[in-house]
This record gives structure tokens, C-alpha cells and sequence, in this order.
């Protein structure tokens, strides 16, 4: 049988805290040199193939799939293999057959087919590594096991620096020809760093890949750093801080590590998220006692007003046309979901469950929004269409909140508290968690400290 199938807390979130505290071509370039990655299909793929397998089917009975070690005379072809099957398996869509069990290596130019089907395998990933000085070529071929066929074949030239990415960018494509949807595994993750005691917390903004690798930090802690949030473009990071005591909002350019201030508007500015154009930037901002939602414009810094009246409007979220703002307020008397026209006007709610809803967030496909809601004193994270229909609860339980997608909208990060005992006393902790949109697959994200807001960042350019 081949794989080719037959058919195809909320009122205490950082930035409600705030209010209280006021008593109210993707492949084109690659690395740090912007050194060049040439591309190239490799022979005998069958590229009009549909996809492999369905997506529904992988989360019940993940796809068995074999990743040996690339060919060639360099430790990178064991460090991609290695980064590959990691990526693919934490997927939770995929299952890494155990190297263990390999029968051969996948050298070979053509795979001995008979030697993966009989350790399970459905689907093959072989590739050669080439070192020459600085610089690596490596190539990948896809195999679907059980008819002996080549379905994808790509070959990279690079910076050895890069060889990192280059797994990243393998994994991506083996998911999408595989399942039929764009990857996430040659992304990044910002989020605030914690450390210290609960009173006296050092929160510092950081950045990782999203497997928790290449881990800095990009601020020393000296100010509090809250609600990071990535620029389209993936090169700067708008967050708020409370710099010499101040809350304003920051744009931090993550090569130059070069900081900005959004303005000097008065009042206090937070919850910044970018326009998906990337030339404006929504937030919130108090003024008179009241919090409503303003558009700034980043080329002009001139803002607009989007809302207004004696309520707290926070956390905007745009729609990924551009043509729609979520946001929580507290206007109907309880704290809820809206959705307005990107103007200001038609304002509608959308949550009607049981409870209190905020930090709504967008899916990248437009289809979904994902909201925090707590009810009868318990946390959750869930999702939501845009007209408030098809409420699904993800994951439950002491404190969880913040949640972002990941760009192909199949896979949720958020940050979950939990009690813990420490040398000091009672304490707790806060970690990074994903997800699948589904509810199943939720899984740890390691960070070197404890973790909160993070935001996932689009495909790298």
C-alpha cells in the first residue's frame, strides 16, 4: 500500500496588571552574514503528486518514517539527520523509526526499500553532505517506502554556519509534502525571561529557535520587559518596558540589538502587535482612566484612535488581510472577546461561554482566534472562529495564558503557571507549553529559565 492516499488569568495578564498598577523568498538569504542559499530539485522526485497522507489520520496514527544519518565525510550529516527526526517527532504527527532498528544506513543511492519496510517505515529521508571549505551542499531525498518511489529531492548550498537552518528547512519541506501543509520549524520564538522571587521578578526579553536552540538573551534585565511581539519582516520585536519606571512601548532590532521608543504618547502605552503590513502598530494606551485601542503608524509615529468610552479595550489582534482588530474589553461589564472593522467601527462580540475571555490572537490562516478564558477558578487556553462559533477548549489547569500561533496556524505556544516549592518557600513557575490546534501533542518548550509571553515568529526570510 503506498502512502499516496485514495482520496484526499485574565485579569491578571501583564497587561491588565499594568492597569491595575494605575489604579484602574524565504530561501533567499540565510544567517547572520545574509550569506546566499542556492536551491536546486534534485532528479526522479515526483513533484505532481498530491499529498502523502491525511492530517487527521497522522494525529491518531502518526507516520512511521526513517531518518539515517546523511552520507558523507563530515559530523554535519549526523547533526541534520539528528535535528530532522527531532523536529519531525515532537510534529507529534510523525513517528521516528529507532535507529536501532535501522537494517542499513540510507548511503545508498537508491534505498534497499526492502530494508525500511521491514523495520516499519513508510516514508525514507536520505542525504549527502558535502563540505568544501566554509561552505556545505547538502541534498535530501524523500522516499514513500511501499512502492519504491522518490517524491521530493532538493539540494542546498550554504555557509557551514547555516547547517542548523538547513535541517530546519529539510524538516519544513518533508512536512509539507508530506501532510500537505506549510511547516514551522525554521522559526524563532521571543518571550520573556523570569527569574528571581515572585515580589521581586527580573523579566527579561529573549529569543530562541523553536526548538529552544541558539537561546539569548536581548535584554540584561535591568528594566522589566513584558508582551514581545514579532515584526513581519522577523528583524524587530515590539515589546513594552518599564524603563526607569515608565511603561512605554520599544521596537528592539534583533541583529543591531538597536532600541527604539514608539513614541512619547502620554499616558501609559502596551500590548504592542504589529499591523500585517508591518508599517503600523496596534496597542493600548490610557488615557483619563479609560484603556482604548490606537494605530500607529511607524513611518509618521501619528496615531489613531480606534475605540473609545468608559471601558478597558486591550490586546489587539489583526486579522492577517488586515481587515479585522480582536480585542478583550470589559464594556459589556464582564471581560470578553470583540471584533471590529480595522476603521474602528462594527464592533461585536464574539465569546459567550461561561467565564472571562482575553489576549485573543489571530490564526496566520485567518480562520481561528485563540483566546485565555478562566472560569470557576480555572485557566484555560482554547480557540474560536471569528463569528465566536466553534469554541474549543485546548488545555486546562492552574494558570495558563498567552497564547500565539505558530505561522501555519496548525500549532499553539502559551505559558503555563504552576505552583513550586523553592528554597525561599512557596513559590511557582512558569514554562512555555505548544499544542496542537486539535488539543493533542501538548508538550514542554525547555528554556534556560523560567518563560512567559512568548510570540512565534513567521517562516524566516
Amino acid at each position: 500500500m503506498s502512502l499516496i492516499p485514495s482520496a484526499p488569568r485574565l485579569l491578571s495578564d501583564p497587561q491588565v496588571d499594568a492597569l491595575r498598577a494605575l489604579s484602574l523568498s524565504r530561501r533567499a538569504m540565510l544567517g547572520a552574514g545574509a550569506a546566499t542559499l542556492a536551491a536546486a530539485a534534485l532528479p526522479g522526485s515526483a513533484a505532481g503528486q498530491g499529498a502523502v497522507i491525511d492530517i487527521t489520520r497522522a494525529r491518531t496514527d502518526p507516520l512511521p518514517i526513517a531518518v539515517p544519518d546523511f552520507a558523507g565525510a563530515t559530523p554535519f550529516g549526523a547533526q541534520i539527520a539528528q535535528v530532522i527526526t527531532a523536529n519531525l517527532g515532537r510534529s507529534g504527527l510523525f513517528r521516528p523509526v529507532d535507529r536501532r532498528a535501522f537494517i542499513t544506513q540510507g548511503a545508498e543511492a537508491t534505498p534497499r526499500f526492502a530494508d525500511w519496510r521491514a523495520v516499519g517505515a513508510q516514508a525514507l529521508v536520505t542525504g549527502r553532505v558535502e563540505q568544501q571549505g566554509e561552505r556545505l551542499r547538502v541534498e535530501f531525498r524523500l522516499w514513500d517506502v511501499l512502492p519504491g518511489q522518490q517524491i521530493q529531492g532538493t539540494a542546498y548550498t550554504t555557509p557551514a554556519a547555516n547547517w542548523r537552518r538547513i535541517a530546519h528547512i529539510c524538516s519544513d519541506a518533508i512536512y509539507e509534502r508530506l501532510l500537505g501543509e506549510k511547516g514551522y520549524f525554521d522559526t524563532r520564538i521571543v518571550y520573556i525571561a523570569e527569574s528571581g522571587p515572585r515580589d521581586r521578578r527580573i523579566k527579561r526579553l529573549a529569543i530562541m529557535d523553536q526548538d529552544s536552540e541558539n537561546h539569548r538573551f536581548l535584554t540584561d534585565g535591568s528594566w522589566l520587559a513584558l508582551t514581545p511581539r514579532f515584526h513581519p519582516n522577523v528583524a524587530q520585536v515590539a515589546f513594552m518596558s518599564y524603563q526607569r519606571n515608565e511603561p512605554r512601548v520599544y521596537l528592539f532590532e534583533i541583529d543591531s540589538g538597536r532600541q527604539t521608543l514608539l513614541g512619547a504618547f502620554p499616558g501609559m502605552t502596551f500590548a504592542p502587535r504589529f499591523m500585517p503590513d508591518g508599517n503600523a502598530v496596534l496597542l493600548s494606551a490610557i488615557r483619563g482612566g479609560d484603556a482604548n485601542i490606537y494605530v500607529v503608524d511607524l513611518r509618521t509615529r501619528a496615531e489613531r484612535r480606534l475605540t473609545s468610552g468608559p471601558s478597558l479595550d486591550v490586546s489587539p489582534s489583526a486579522s492577517p488581510d488586515g481587515q479585522q482588530i480582536a480585542f478583550n474589553s470589559d464594556r459589556g461589564g464582564n471581560q470578553q472577546l470583540y471584533v471590529m472593522n480595522a476603521d474602528g467601527s462594527n464592533v461585536r462580540r464574539i465569546s459567550f461561554g461561561q467565564g472571562r475571555y482575553a489576549t485573543p490572537v489571530w490564526s496566520p490562516r485567518g480562520d481561528l482566534i485563540a483566546f485565555t478564558r478562566i472560569a470557576a477558578g480555572s485557566f484555560a487556553i482554547g480557540v474560536m472562529r471569528p463569528d465566536g462559533s466553534g469554541e474549543r477548549i485546548l488545555s486546562e489547569g492552574y494558570q495558563m495564558e498567552g497564547p500565539t500561533f505558530a505561522p501555519n496556524g496548525r500549532v499553539l505556544a502559551f505559558f503555563r503557571e504552576t505552583p513550586a516549592r523553592d528554597a525561599r518557600g512557596t513559590g511557582y513557575s512558569a514554562r512555555l507549553v505548544s499544542i496542537d490546534i486539535t488539543g493533542f501533542n501538548e508538550r514542554a518548550i525547555p528554556t534556560p529559565t523560567d518563560g512567559s509571553d512568548p510570540a512565534w515568529s513567521p517562516l524566516l526570510p
